[in-house]
């Protein structure tokens, strides 16, 4: 009878070891954002071993419980197994205390709240602790399922976003170019004016020097003909 001494040693080492990685993962829990699809996932796997510890928690117990009638055991071994038992049982509920979970008191809780008091007893009648595992795991599969539905769908949602987003800064990009474009045409039209104001500031001192010289040489013309007509009259 000692195998069955053995085999309880066996899935309590298991069950510890179990317990070991909920810790690790709640520990790794505050590197990951607030929300989000990776964050939901992490959530959904401890919850699920914490389930999964509970019902090898409650193996154990009723396993332990019959020992007694199975091989002989001293008191002292069996007190210690069950003060073994209770502390990893007071673990476990304070770890799904700290994810909000109930401490398993009934099947129910292992499902969830989506599934009705009806339908869980439904589908956990007549299953031992094994089949309720093995349906626990099932429920578990289908909110991963929705859950990898649900992440692709915001990676959808994503690459649209980030597509709308590349085809801003495009127009973005030709409307700065654009803008560019004014600004020189607007600086050569300036430099022009102003090119067009010096020529005709030009033009227009050339045409009075002009006007001026042809006005001397006009009264010269008027003073040589008056000379000569008063010489010769």
């Amino acid at each position: 009878m000692a195998s069955s001494l053995d085999q309880w040693m066996r899935e309590f080492n298991e069950a510890s070891k179990l317990s070991e990685d909920i810790s690790a993962m709640m520990s790794e829990r505050g590197s990951l954002p607030p929300s989000g699809p990776d964050t939901q996932r992490h959530l959904t796997a401890m919850r699920r071993k914490i389930t999964i510890l509970r019902t090898r928690l409650d193996s154990l117990e009723s396993l332990l419980s019959k020992l007694p009638s199975m091989q002989p055991i001293k008191d002292k071994d069996l007190h210690k197994r069950q003060e073994m038992l209770a502390n990893m049982k007071s673990k476990a509920n304070q770890m799904a205390s700290t994810l909000n979970m109930s401490n398993f008191g009934n099947r129910e809780d292992l499902f969830g709240d989506g599934i009705k008091s009806a339908d869980v007893m439904s589908r956990t009648s007549g299953l031992d602790n094994q089949g309720i595992v093995a349906l626990q795991r099932q429920v578990m599969r289908e909110q991963d399922e929705g859950l990898e539905k649900l992440e692709e769908t915001v990676l959808s949602t994503k690459h649209i976003a980030l597509a709308v987003n590349e085809e801003l800064d495009l127009h973005t990009r030709l409307i700065d170019d654009l803008d560019e474009h004014v600004d020189v045409t607007d600086s050569r039209l300036q430099r022009v004016q102003k090119r067009l104001a010096i020529l005709n500031k030009r033009t227009k001192g050339g045409c009075s020097c002009m006007c001026l010289l042809l006005s001397v040489v006009a009264i010269v013309i008027l003073v040589i003909v008056a000379w000569l007509l008063i010489k010769y009259l």
